[in-house]
């Protein structure tokens, strides 16, 4: 009795018919199949081999876990620790808040500088294009009234000749010459004024003891200009000091 009381229970036997070894990654060989005569024959044919599903077995405290549930449960840990280490990232330290606090303040500067430099061109291109502007008027109106000095000149000789006088010309010299006034077409050459070679053009030079300077004797052919644009020289006689 004491034999039997002592003796150890007979501990589950477990069948391992897994075709993959979970410690080598390996196919295991087919196992034998009984023959007629009582032996083992080799399974040729895959079809005929039926593998019954392993039972679950409890493992006993202190056995050994299979090889590939360590391997699984290193990875898992390690996927783990790695999410803790993105979510739990460490604070910039004062040095590194110092220097990215510089460069934006670096950065604002010079987009401060670029916007200053953008306005800048723009005031200056808005100048030139109104000053483009101005000048392209002033030539269009001193191409206008060139056109029509012509007909200025025959008004100064008729009128020099006295047949402006009276009648239907009169109105009519008043009204061109009202039109030009109003482009600010002023004639210049007048008797006895100082030679300037920018509003005269000498024809005839004629020395005399009386000046001392270049001065306009008589005027051929008035000059007219419009502000500080010539539109045509005076063409004078000029005194010139002996």
């Amino acid at each position: 009795m004491a034999d039997q009381n002592d003796k150890t229970p007979d501990e589950p036997v477990v069948n391992d018919k897994r075709r993959i070894d979970p410690e080598t990654g390996e196919v295991r060989p087919e196992p034998a199949a009984p023959s007629e005569d009582g032996g083992t024959a080799a399974v040729t044919d895959p079809d005929e081999l039926i593998e019954a599903e392993a039972p679950d077995v409890e493992v006993p405290a202190g056995a050994e876990a299979p090889a590939g549930a360590a391997e699984a449960a290193a990875e898992m840990a390690a996927e783990g620790a790695a999410g803790a280490g993105v979510d739990g990232a460490e604070p910039l330290s004062a040095d590194d808040e110092a220097i990215l606090d510089a460069a934006s303040r670096d950065l604002v500067a010079d987009m401060r500088q670029d916007m200053l430099r953008a306005q800048a061109e723009l005031v200056n291109f808005r100048r030139r294009v109104e000053r483009d502007r101005e000048a392209n008027r002033e030539a269009v109106v001193a191409e206008v009234v060139r056109s029509l000095l012509p007909a200025l000149d025959d008004l100064a000789l008729a009128e020099k000749h006295g047949d402006l006088a009276e009648g239907p010309m009169v109105i009519v010299a008043q009204k061109i010459r009202g039109g030009l006034d109003k482009f600010g077409l002023v004639q210049v050459g007048e008797k006895g004024e100082v030679f300037d070679p920018t509003m005269h053009d000498a024809l005839v030079q004629l020395p005399s003891a009386d000046v001392t300077v270049n001065t306009v004797a008589d005027v051929i052919e008035p000059g007219y200009k419009i502000g500080d644009r010539v539109i045509r020289a005076a063409k004078v006689a000029v005194h010139t000091p002996q």
